[in-house]
């Protein structure tokens, strides 16, 4: 598989190094030079591509995902921050007939995490006595907070329970921590998802790109996890 790499930071490289070792090739780097090319631009790089893995910032996502439904490449998105553009950008892939994975967190456990996280709720919205709160933590360079993948839990969590404001924590070095807690008078309950490493999210993104190929149309990345699952 070809892959055009959108982004060329830590995830970025991380996703060179990890594609490679299971047999693929990186054709195309689309790095902070080319920062500036229109969508038209940028698809002339990406033609022949078989996939485009995007982990860049928010504000580049259109344009990228642009590019790639011009240059008829699917596009795996990891970058996070972009959600309330996401009807619009669904919208040119969709009229542009082009492919688009995108999820608020590229790591199996975390997509896991989201079942558990809604059963639980489920199960506790019969027992009054109990109150929802979540939390999240994550390295000071993350820009975005609360998280995707921490709005992604309350939006679960509240289809059965009340949710206040999410907590989040930006310090250090931090991977990825989100906790959710169900807090009654005699105990408390904690479901606690802890990254080790970004790798997670890199094997993700890659599964997605395998995926994703022959496919057209707009896909979250459960419904990877649901399939490969049997869900």
């Amino acid at each position: 598989m070809q892959i055009a790499l959108i982004g060329y930071g830590t995830m970025g490289k991380l996703i060179k190094r990890l594609a490679v070792e299971k047999g693929h090739e990186i054709g195309v780097i689309i790095d902070d030079s080319d920062a500036n090319l229109f969508p038209g631009e940028l698809a002339e790089k990406l033609k022949g591509s078989d996939v485009a893995i995007d982990f860049t910032v928010a504000m580049a996502v259109r344009r990228n995902v642009e590019a790639c439904v011009k240059a008829r490449v699917p596009v795996v998105v990891g970058t996070t921050g972009w959600n309330d553009q996401r009807p619009e950008i669904v919208q040119v892939v969709n009229d542009g007939d082009g492919t688009l994975v995108f999820g608020a967190n590229f790591s199996i456990g975390v997509n896991l995490f989201y079942k558990i996280a809604g059963f639980a709720a489920e199960l506790f919205s019969k027992f009054s006595d109990y109150e929802v709160f979540i939390e999240e933590q994550h390295h000071s360079r993350k820009k975005d907070a609360p998280s995707g993948t921490a709005l992604k839990i309350k939006d679960i969590v509240s289809r059965h329970v009340e949710v206040g404001e999410i907590a989040a924590t930006r310090a250090g070095n931090i991977p990825g921590t989100h906790r959710i807690g169900f807090d009654g008078s005699a105990d408390q309950i904690l479901i606690e998802h802890t990254a080790r490493s970004r790798e997670g999210f890199a094997l993700g993104a890659i599964m997605a790109a395998e995926w994703i190929i022959g496919k057209k149309g707009s896909f979250e990345f459960g419904d990877i996890i649901d399939e490969a699952g049997g869900l």
